[in-house]
């Protein structure tokens, strides 16, 4: 697991600097610039103040005009879902680390090409994408072909050839152990509650493959958003049919609207019915029943979508990208064998 890093912090400018050495603010910006039009001994001085005052130039400010502006962009739909926010922190701290400034762009469901422009328009900026749905993957297709990109989707690696520049999420095979994990207790066959995005539909297809290979029935799934509400109105729908017996959701918060139908219809949790997330939400673990879910390393894709960024900015070599790990099924409480 990469470390986890914190945003650099400057405890000093150039004007506390060139105070403490006793020289001119452009003195001390000639030094950190490495300019020859400055004195071994002023160099010196400041350099030993530099160190004691624990100060760090400002990326920006030394960038040359016309030059590369070490700026990020970070263009998503949402930061409300967890994972999102978790893949967010996980591009800004790697960035920021690398002395980058960062900006966030919530993209509005109708972003048209007009709109994407006007919020990719630094010299030399370069963007980041969360590309969980189709607004963010509308996004990466529309960004102009000059721009340095990196993005985080989700798909199959090794039957969709990703590009170089992806991380890939693989919810495919993710939701296919899942319910191999629900076959495995028992149950008959799997319903499932999905979301309508890439992701959703990755996710569609892995639960299939999973009942296919089992030779077991693949019943409709179920179209939901990514609310409580929408899993809840679902969950109530599947509930009027008492075979049901094992439910995998697209996201936590279907699985949490599932289980108060469940509860609601006078259905024990997972004595009469077993429930599977996804993603591994932080109040997961704390329901009552805990929820078994899919965890995946959010902000390990989010510093890994930096370093390929940064790689393709020829500041990074392949091999100092971070790892990232591979989709986990953390087995709770609301998985248990079928009923009798």
């Amino acid at each position: 697991m990469p470390p986890q890093y914190a945003p650099p912090s400057r405890s000093a400018s150039i004007r506390d600097v060139a105070r403490a050495a006793g020289a001119s603010p452009a003195t001390v910006s000639r030094v950190i610039d490495d300019e020859t039009r400055v004195g071994e001994e002023a160099r010196a001085k400041v350099s030993r103040v530099t160190a004691g005052l624990g100060f760090r130039p400002d990326p920006l400010a030394q960038a040359p005009a016309g030059g590369r502006v070490p700026w990020v962009t970070v263009l998503t739909s949402d930061i409300a879902p967890y994972g999102a926010a978790a893949t967010l922190r996980g591009m800004e701290a790697e960035a920021r680390a690398a002395g980058f400034s960062v900006v966030t762009s919530v993209l509005p469901h109708g972003c048209d090409q007009m709109d994407l422009a006007m919020r990719v328009n630094r010299p030399g900026e370069a963007v980041m994408v969360i590309a969980f749905d189709d607004v963010g993957v509308r996004a990466l297709r529309a960004l102009p072909r000059d721009v340095a990109v990196a993005a985080v989707v989700e798909c199959r690696p090794d039957d969709e050839d990703p590009a170089a520049w992806q991380v890939c999420l693989d919810g495919r095979t993710a939701a296919a152990h899942a319910t191999r994990h629900l076959l495995s207790l028992g149950h008959r066959t799997v319903h499932h509650v999905a979301t309508p995005s890439p992701g959703g539909r990755q996710r569609i297809q892995g639960w299939q493959d999973a009942l296919s290979a089992a030779g077991r029935p693949v019943p409709d799934f179920a179209w939901a958003g990514s609310s409580l509400r929408s899993g809840h109105l679902a969950g109530r729908s599947l509930m009027e049919d008492r075979s049901v017996t094992a439910v995998l959701c697209g996201d936590d918060a279907l699985a949490l609207g599932v289980m108060l139908a469940a509860r609601e219809s006078g259905r024990n949790i997972p004595g009469d019915l077993s429930v599977v997330g996804f993603g591994d939400s932080p109040s997961s673990a704390y329901l009552v029943p805990s929820l078994t879910t899919v965890r995946f390393d959010f902000e390990g894709l989010g510093r890994a979508c930096f370093g390929l960024l940064h790689r393709d900015m020829g500041l990074r070599t392949s091999a100092d990208v971070h790892a990232w790990s591979e989709p986990e099924l953390v087995v709770r409480e609301s998985s248990g064998p079928a009923p009798a």
